[in-house]
């Protein structure tokens, strides 16, 4: 049975293994211990927390195979992106260039610098082990779409706007168009070391380094062009489980990479809009099914997984025996339940 429950510091091992493997830089789940140790450490105190607003929590979680004990993916939480300096990211503007003289009048496609998306709830560390599990969609969607159930039934840790970040283009020897036609030219470092070392998109050498004016996109190189917007090879799953959950790409592009920034309103997000909360009965099962996202409403013992269910009707749902257990309640405890499909879902 694969379930999706907070990190703790016994799975390390195994996270770090997860970092290092091959696919694209996270920044956000860097491959180095005490780094990793630290966004462990974070998630547990965070869970922990008596919160009433968002700040500084962040919170990680793990993709569990019951059965074995292997973890096969992360995904993680920022309640607030740049808590404590600016989150940085490109905006794409439409300049106008007009002149009456000459008349012309013309719309120019231009980057501008942008800390608009600071305050907002991110989503981030998601990764997933496709080559271990060979599943089809609905694991890297229980895997993703796990913690918007988390958000759900934690509105009040949470910001009303959230968005996800996700890996740029880049070719087998992790190098990036974009940075290459960009960023080095500012920052004369490679991607790869830039990428660990801007922790998130919130250090201030990004304020000091970067350009203040706006980048005109007709004068980038046209590689770094293609790829603006463009999801890594690597993240076209999670890609399509953003979209699944209800977020767009909206008017941001990557800093760095270039990559595509996604963004919603919570009340928009399938998890949110369509969960409901259910008083859960251990039982059998029977009749036509449909897959299911199901979750206690727990914190520190936050867990989720899927389910085939009966289309619910009314506040009571049965659950098998395997099921509650693994979700760690009993008869009567309140549970959040919403279809993998929903209305208007991929």
């Amino acid at each position: 049975m694969l379930l999706v429950r907070p990190s703790q510091l016994s799975d390390l091992p195994q996270i770090e293994r997860m970092a290092r493997s091959d696919g694209p830089v996270l920044h956000s789940l860097p491959p180095d211990r005490d780094r990793l140790q630290q966004r462990v450490d974070d998630s547990v105190h965070s869970l922990r927390a008596e919160v009433d607003c968002p700040g500084e929590e962040s919170y990680l979680f793990v993709l569990e195979d019951t059965a074995t004990g292997q973890l096969h993916g992360t995904a993680g939480i920022m309640a607030v992106a740049g808590f404590s300096e600016p989150f940085y990211a490109f905006r794409n503007e439409v300049l106008v260039h007009a002149s009456r003289e000459l008349k012309v009048n013309h719309r120019v496609h231009a980057l501008v610098t942008s800390h608009e998306l600071t305050g907002r709830t991110r989503l981030t560390g998601f990764y997933f082990d496709e080559a271990a599990l060979g599943r089809g969609m609905a694991a890297p969607q229980l895997l993703s779409r796990a913690r918007m159930m988390f958000i759900a039934q934690h509105r009040e840790r949470f910001n009303n706007e959230i968005f996800s970040v996700l890996p740029g283009v880049t070719d087998d020897n992790g190098r990036s168009p974009f940075w290459d036609a960009v960023g080095f030219k500012f920052f004369r470092r490679d991607f790869a070391e830039m990428e660990l070392a801007s922790g998130g998109r919130s250090r201030t050498f990004i304020a000091e380094m970067m350009q203040v004016d706006p980048l005109y996109v007709p004068l980038i190189a046209e590689e770094a062009q293609r790829v603006m917007g463009e999801p890594h090879s690597g993240a076209r799953t999670n890609y399509r489980c953003h979209l699944a959950e209800g977020l767009e790409p909206d008017h941001f592009v990557d800093l760095f990479d270039a990559g595509p920034v996604l963004t919603a309103q919570l009340d928009v997000c399938r998890s949110v809009r369509y969960s409901r909360l259910h008083t859960a009965r251990r039982g059998v099962v029977s009749g036509a099914t449909v897959p299911y996202l199901v979750s206690n409403t727990l914190t520190a013992e936050f867990r989720c997984l899927l389910v085939d269910l009966p289309p619910l009707q009314g506040d009571e749902v049965t659950l098998p025996t395997a099921v509650a257990d693994a979700l760690e309640i009993v008869d009567g405890d309140a549970v959040r339940c919403v279809p993998l499909q929903t209305e208007g879902g991929r």
